[in-house]
C-alpha cells in the first residue's frame, strides 16, 4: 500500500452560487425552474381526477391565481374561459 498512484484535485478558486433559481417567500420556498413548472404541469394533467379540466392556483411574480386549466401547448396553458396563461411567467402551481 506504499505505492499508490497520486490523485489530482483541481482547486476550485472562485465562489460557487449555482441556487440561482429558487425563489424565498413568506417561509416557503419555491423551485421556479422551468423543468420543475413544467413537472407540475404534466403531472396535474396526468392525474388520474383529471378528465378535462383542473382546478388549479398559479403563483406570477405579481400575484396568485386560481384558473381551471383544460389544455396545455410548449409555451401555454389554456383555461376553460378561453385564455392564455404563459408558462415562463409561472412560479409555481398547484391542483386545488
Amino acid at each position: 500500500m506504499d505505492k499508490l498512484p497520486k490523485v489530482f484535485a483541481n482547486p476550485i478558486g472562485k465562489k460557487i452560487n449555482n441556487v440561482q433559481e429558487t425563489f424565498y417567500s413568506n417561509d416557503r420556498q419555491i423551485d421556479s425552474s422551468p423543468k420543475n413548472i413544467n413537472n407540475k404541469i404534466n403531472a396535474i394533467f396526468s392525474d388520474k381526477s383529471h378528465i378535462y379540466k383542473s382546478k388549479v392556483r398559479i403563483t406570477f411574480k405579481d400575484g396568485i391565481k386560481e384558473e381551471v386549466i383544460v389544455g396545455k401547448t410548449n409555451l401555454n396553458l389554456l383555461t376553460m374561459e378561453g385564455k392564455l396563461i404563459s408558462i415562463p411567467e409561472i412560479l409555481d402551481i398547484e391542483k386545488i
